[in-house]
């Protein structure tokens, strides 16, 4: 016997015309190529609740600005981790995604399953072009979605 079928949905947050900050919608728009259920976000952490409110499982593209090594990438467990304070600190918006995450817990308006991948930004400037090294973990995280979303729906 089977159980229900995962219905998830990937949201890629960030600003297209902000260089790196554009890597979640990059990720959102390669998924949705393949038949993925995904979606455009600025990243206003309300939104980001309202989009992932009723769906069985949800993962949050975003950009970093952490100091790491641009492309460097991050994955967290954003059902059941706390995300380290000042992982997605490139918002311009006072209210994002770790806080969205925070307050979504306090309120049991969490997905099932959430999951949460950082790419450390190179360049935040006036730009559509993602520089080299992020192209490249962009890419890498389309993998890394795919392979999450086929281990959940085997169950």
């Amino acid at each position: 016997m089977t159980g229900p079928v995962l219905q998830p949905l990937v949201i890629g947050v960030g600003n297209r015309y902000r260089t790196d900050d554009g890597v979640g919608p990059f990720v959102a728009d390669r998924l949705a190529e393949r038949g993925v259920a995904a979606r455009e976000a600025s990243g206003e952490g309300a939104s980001l609740i309202g989009l992932w409110e009723g769906v069985d499982a949800a993962i949050v593209v975003d950009a970093m600005a952490s100091r790491a090594a641009p492309g460097s990438i991050r994955r967290f467990e954003g059902a059941t981790a706390e995300i380290p304070a000042g992982t997605f600190a490139y918002s311009s918006h006072l209210f994002g995604v770790a806080e969205a995450v925070a307050l979504a817990r306090e309120l049991g308006r969490l997905p099932p399953r959430l999951v949460l991948y950082g790419i450390e930004g190179e360049s935040f400037a006036a730009g559509e072009a993602l520089s080299p090294p992020v192209r490249a973990a962009a890419e890498e995280v389309v993998a890394r979605i795919l392979t999450d979303l086929a281990a959940w729906q085997a169950g």
